[in-house]
């Protein structure tokens, strides 16, 4: 039995690490780990990769709810076509379970040398606060999704080469219904959502060689 190492040479690894605020999630009203998504974006040919999805949200799964359109909002767009439909990349290709609160490592495999748009999109179900409230006795009305504070992103550019980092940077909210008709808005009544990931990093690696058996 012979082993030997796959080849990683003139190969680039994307890593997006990050970390989820455990003492948050517990304090939201909910206590379960936000929904987020990672995705590319290639600044050229307006191309969509898919890093990484929480399950819920790549299948539409929201415990009894048809659909919760203010989740992700800008993720939803990304993901459809310009026909409107669906991309039609399999769920499973980019999908995961939510992951716990703590540290987590989603990777992607880029063409050295290759230019990218990283965008992170994320939501903590349940995060209220006086801005944002379950159920505003003033005004009539609720939080029919019971989102709490809106989606936050985060954008950051790339170069696929080894050795490059960088770290995402806060552009703004995303809401639907937005009198201008853009879905990312300027930060406005945000709390605590900015905590939700109290580390978050990109970089290029090599990849790790890989044992294989022949």
């Amino acid at each position: 039995m012979l082993y030997a190492y796959s080849n990683t040479w003139g190969k680039t690894d994307l890593d997006v690490k990050l970390h989820i605020n455990d003492s948050l999630v517990r304090s939201s009203s909910f206590g379960e780990p936000p929904t987020f998504a990672i995705w590319l974006e290639n600044p050229d040919t307006k191309e969509i990769r898919a890093v990484y999805v929480t399950r819920r949200a790549a299948e539409g799964d929201w415990e009894g709810k048809t659909e919760v359109p203010v989740a992700l909002p800008k993720w939803f767009e990304a993901r459809k076509t310009e026909n409107g439909k669906k991309n039609t990349l399999g769920v499973d290709a980019f999908s995961g379970a939510t992951p716990k609160p703590g540290y987590f490592t989603a990777k992607a495999s880029l063409d050295p040398g290759s230019m990218w748009i990283c965008w992170i999109e994320v939501n903590l179900a349940g995060d209220f606060n006086e801005f944002y409230k379950g159920n505003n006795v003033e005004e009539n009305e609720s939080d029919k999704f019971l989102s709490g504070q809106p989606a936050l992103l985060y954008m950051a550019g790339l170069n696929a080469t080894v050795g490059f980092k960088a770290k995402p940077e806060l552009i703004g909210m995303c809401v639907l219904g937005a009198p201008d008709g853009e879905i990312v808005q300027p930060l406005k009544g945000i709390t605590t959502a900015y905590k939700i990931f109290d580390e978050l990093t990109i970089s290029v690696v090599k990849p790790k060689p890989k044992i294989v058996v022949k």
